[in-house]
């Protein structure tokens, strides 16, 4: 509706523009064209003005070479160049007063811009053969060439302005004063030839010949300017002719002229230039008031043309104003109309609906009520009608996404039963198999319960990944901090294949309990992935480190890799969590990871590495807890190395399965999967404390007992108060070439006289941490049933890593 009213107005008015353009194209056209032609017409002053000045220096030019020929190599040559430089001074500066007056003329028409150069290259010829005046080493017909040259190329320039083929008045009017110009310049050559004849004291061989053919040309140009002249620039001229000077000059050129046999007088020289000088300025008075008329009748034209394109073009313009005008006022309740129902159509599109659906979507209580407004239009016509139409389908679109979000809360809701439903059956599952791990002596089907263990775990992680898919937060949660490297194998031991993954170098940070059960599922995604896309002789290699305020975790396996429209599909589905829909399913970890990460405010990215990916997540500032403040000094650090004669080498490491009893065979290397040759349980030596390791040869055997991954807890450490006994044999560090021993400093020292030291940090068994973890979710679980989400930690604390508090 609004295109057809739009084309109703605009064909008529572009119309009538198109029109009106080309009338008044051609208006200011012609407007141009007569404005040039006036300015170029204006120019003719000082076109004149440097003709006058040249006729000047070219004919006392004349009569000081006839001089110099006369007198010879005693002539007074300094004379004429003082004679001389001031016409030369004259010239050159009304020479720079045209140059000044065309310079509004430098877009004029190509004609008179190429005459107006020819005029600067000839007078460019006059001002180089200046110079050979005084030495007379040149012909006067020579150096009076030049001055010709320069002479007409003026005159043409003066005759160059051009009106236009409907303008004959003007024509006339410029060739009026072109002829009277030509007149004048003749004039100026016969006065020059009997000058110079006068100087030199005799006519040439040739002067008579050149006389007679200037007066000759004299009469025909003007003879043409009394055809173009008007009665009164005629009577001007004829009134000049009559003038006492004028006759003087003309009773003594006719003294030159050749009758019968008699031979022509020459002149004398003063009295003909002063003579032929009045002639001259009386010609450039006469001259000048017939430019003057060119002038006054150039610009009246020019400016009547400029009135009538105004005119014109303010009476165009009036006409469109008032069409629009009218136009405006007829279709203005059209045009209301289409506007107000074009404004709430892109308001119910961009605004309103898309608001209503956000609402609808991110719901997770009950369905909110979606008000419609009514419709803006409320007229009885076509319009309004679709103003009630618009209404309608907003209101129906609404009401289909009110449906559709409850669909979906049933839908989560149903999920987050069957996955709690799950969860709790799972947590059953990983008691039993705890109690029958403990109390399963067969190494064989031990094996087969730990696989079982670790599909439990893998099933637990199945059901939180529902929850997450349903929109549910997790229900692990933990109220106080957990290490980093803690978490990092709470991970390992989540997946199938944890005998892969080599844990580097783990920052000493602290994890704030809330984030430790999503951020547990997050890296147990990543090493999945890692794990499952590479060949299963490679190895998965972690690392964490703080990085500013915050840490970063790195994930690097040697697998298939991902092409890089795979890597930023999945970068960008990381950084925008997606929807949950039916493609959900076929890439679970990848949406989890993303919704998870998005939760925490967790920067996940995967990259490519040298022969597979690199998965980085970087934790923020505010998801790491201070480090705890020191308590009272605790136990040394327990280590599941025995003292009589397991080696350090063989302490449980993440990524590699432990070797139950005792020392291993030369060239043999733990492989993941073996079965162990002896339980366990048997295996296990009492742990010890650090400095029991420097001598492990002169402490007794310990007794029996659960290492700090042990199902029977950490084994009570040193006695307060008790000095340890150094041992029998010293320790030595070989000996020097004399066959001396050799002392190591401070090996001696009792443990009474340093504060007991930590020992150097290693990771411990995956399969133990998941042990660990088992049990502890298992009251997490119980608790949920019971609708409890939080975990309260007893007053004593639980034992980590160390057998710490």
């Amino acid at each position: 509706m609004r295109t057809k009213l739009v084309t109703v107005l605009v064909i008529p008015s572009v119309a009538f523009l198109v029109l009106a353009g080309v009338q008044t194209h051609t208006l200011v056209g012609r407007t141009t064209a007569l404005g040039d032609f006036a300015q170029q017409v204006g120019i003719g002053r000082e076109i004149v003005a440097l003709v006058h000045q040249l006729q000047q220096e070219r004919d006392r030019a004349a009569g000081e070479l006839g001089e110099l020929r006369r007198g010879g190599a005693g002539a007074d040559r300094d004379a004429a160049i003082v004679v001389l430089k001031p016409l030369q001074a004259a010239t050159d500066q009304a020479l720079r007063d045209l140059r000044r007056a065309a310079g509004p003329l430098a877009d004029a028409d190509a004609s008179w811009r190429v005459a107006y150069s020819e005029v600067l290259e000839a007078y460019e010829q006059v001002a180089y053969i200046r110079a050979a005046i005084p030495p007379a080493v040149l012909g006067s017909d020579t150096i009076l060439s030049n001055y010709h040259r320069a002479v007409d190329a003026l005159l043409r320039l003066l005759a160059e302005p051009t009106p236009g083929e409907d303008r004959p008045a003007l024509s006339d009017a410029v060739l009026r004063y072109v002829q009277l110009a030509r007149v004048k310049e003749l004039s100026s050559r016969v006065r020059a030839q009997l000058y110079e004849a006068a100087r030199a004291g005799r006519y040439g061989l040739e002067d008579q010949v050149v006389l007679t053919d200037l007066r000759a040309q004299q009469l025909t140009a003007l003879g043409a300017f009394r055809v173009a002249a008007t009665a009164e620039q005629v009577r001007r001229y004829d009134e000049t002719s009559t003038d006492p000077a004028f006759q003087a000059a003309t009773r003594l050129e006719e003294q030159s002229l050749a009758t019968g046999a008699a031979t022509p007088s020459v002149l004398p020289a003063p009295q003909w230039w002063a003579a032929g000088e009045q002639r001259q300025e009386l010609l450039r008075r006469i001259e000048a008031s017939v430019l003057d008329d060119a002038v006054r009748q150039a610009d009246e034209v020019s400016a009547t043309q400029l009135r009538t394109t105004l005119l014109v073009v303010g009476s165009i313009l009036s006409v469109l104003l008032v069409a629009l005008l009218i136009s405006v006022l007829v279709g203005r309740s059209i045009a209301r109309s289409m506007r107000l129902l074009r404004g709430q159509a892109l308001r119910i599109a961009q605004l309103e609906l898309p608001d209503a659906l956000d609402r609808l979507r991110t719901v997770t209580g009950g369905v909110p009520t979606i008000e419609v407004p009514p419709a803006v239009v409320r007229s009885l016509d076509e319009i309004g009608e679709l103003a009630e139409a618009f209404v309608a389908v907003h209101r129906s679109a609404v009401n289909v996404a009110v449906e559709q979000a409850t669909t979906r809360r049933n839908v989560n809701a149903m999920f987050v039963n069957l996955a709690r439903r799950s969860q709790v059956l799972v947590e059953r599952q990983l008691e039993l198999l705890d109690d029958l791990e403990r109390e399963e002596s067969d190494p064989d089907q031990l094996e087969n319960l730990f696989k079982l263990d670790h599909l439990a775990a893998r099933m637990r992680r199945n059901d939180d990944s529902l929850l997450v898919l349903a929109g549910t937060e997790s229900t692990r949660r933990w109220n106080r901090p957990v290490g980093l490297g803690a978490m990092l194998l709470a991970a390992s031991a989540e997946i199938e294949q944890y005998q892969r993954v080599r844990h580097g170098a783990v920052a000493d940070l602290r994890v704030v309990g809330h984030a430790v059960g999503e951020l547990v599922h997050v890296l147990a995604e990543l090493l999945e992935n890692a794990t499952s896309f590479s060949r299963p002789d490679t190895v998965v290699a972690v690392t964490a480190r703080a990085e500013g305020a915050g840490a970063l975790i790195e994930i690097v396996d040697r697998g298939l890799g991902m092409s890089q429209a795979a890597l930023a599909e999945a970068n960008a589905v990381l950084a925008t969590p997606p929807a949950a829909d039916v493609a959900t399913v076929e890439r679970m970890g990848l949406f989890v990871v993303s919704h998870l990460a998005a939760r925490l405010r967790v920067e996940v990215r995967l990259d490519g590495g040298e022969d597979g990916l690199v998965a980085r997540v970087r934790l923020p500032g505010d998801l790491l807890a201070p480090a705890p403040e020191r308590e009272a000094p605790a136990p040394a650090r327990m280590l599941t190395a025995s003292a009589a004669g397991t080696s350090w080498d063989e302490v449980p490491v993440v990524g590699r399965p432990p070797v139950w009893g005792g020392a291993r065979p030369a060239g043999e290397l733990p492989v993941a999967g073996r079965r162990p040759e002896v339980p366990p349980w048997q295996a296990r030596s009492v742990p010890v404390r650090a400095e029991d390791v420097l001598a492990p040869a002169a402490r007794p055997p310990a007794s029996t007992g659960g290492g700090w991954w042990s199902r029977q807890g950490p084994s009570p450490g040193p006695v307060p108060g008790t000095s340890p006994t150094p041992p029998a044999v010293p320790v030595t560090g070989g000996t020097n070439e004399r066959g001396l021993p050799v002392r190591v400093p401070m090996a001696q020292l009792s443990a009474v006289t340093r504060p007991e030291q930590p020992a150097v940090r290693h990771d411990p068994d995956p399969e133990a941490v998941g042990g660990m973890l088992s049990r502890l979710y298992s009251g997490v679980r119980r608790a949920e049933a019971e609708d409890t989400t939080e975990i309260s930690m007893p007053p004593g604390g639980v034992h980590s890593e160390g057998g710490q508090r």
